[in-house]
């Protein structure tokens, strides 16, 4: 049984959908988000991965509606957020009934989760859970994910790969160019398509479909 923990380089990068992605390689497992700020259509983001991956077990520590950093939205309507103990507990619980755990992080690795500055690097640490980092193919990503990377190994974080959360229709050199870059930083577990819906048997097949751009 595993405990998966994903996390990106910066928000919007895809996040949701490899968690989906994931989930759909992995029947019978559960999903958790520690903190879910703001809202898209009226989701949260386990409702996205419910809806794309078919799995049920998902759950989610705390909905706030601001999409700010979660310290910042939760001061704004007045909660508090859960420490650290409290997320740690739940996915315990959720791996005891499942044979994986998928725990989709909010924001960067670095995003504070609770009041005490507790961070995903920290709640990653603290279960011994390799790290999967979701990252973008245009410019700026090798800086970024560098960071996240170097970030995790002085943490002493088993990476477990990376993910290209968007993979676009028309790759650009830039796009082509960081994907073969990013290949050399860390295990490249998958290449989403862009727009890519894991409802069925899309996961299996997203590897196949992005590399045609290449």
């Amino acid at each position: 049984m595993t405990v998966l923990v994903i996390t990106g380089t910066d928000t919007g990068v895809g996040k949701t959908i490899a968690t989906a992605a994931l989930a759909v390689q992995r029947p019978g497992g559960a999903v958790y988000k520690p903190v879910q700020a703001g809202t898209e259509d009226g989701e949260g983001d386990i409702d996205v991965v419910r809806r794309l991956s078919g799995c049920t077990a998902v759950h989610e520590g705390i909905r706030l509606p601001h999409p700010m950093a979660p310290v910042a939205a939760a001061v704004r309507v007045g909660m508090r957020l859960p420490p650290l103990q409290v997320h740690l507990e739940a996915i315990r619980r959720l791996h005891a009934l499942h044979d994986d755990v998928l725990v989709e992080g909010a924001g960067g690795l670095l995003v504070e989760l609770d009041h005490d500055g507790h961070t995903i690097a920290d709640l990653a640490l603290a279960l011994t859970a390799p790290v999967v980092v979701v990252c973008r193919s245009g410019l700026g990503t090798l800086n970024h994910t560098a960071l996240t990377l170097e970030a995790l190994t002085r943490r002493g974080i088993t990476v477990a790969g990376l993910v290209i959360g968007s993979w676009p229709h028309h790759p650009t050199e830039i796009d082509v160019s960081n994907r073969a870059r990013l290949e050399r930083m860390a295990p490249l577990l998958d290449v989403l398509p862009e727009g890519a819906s894991f409802s069925s048997t899309a996961a299996a097949s997203s590897r196949s479909s992005a590399g045609s751009g290449r």
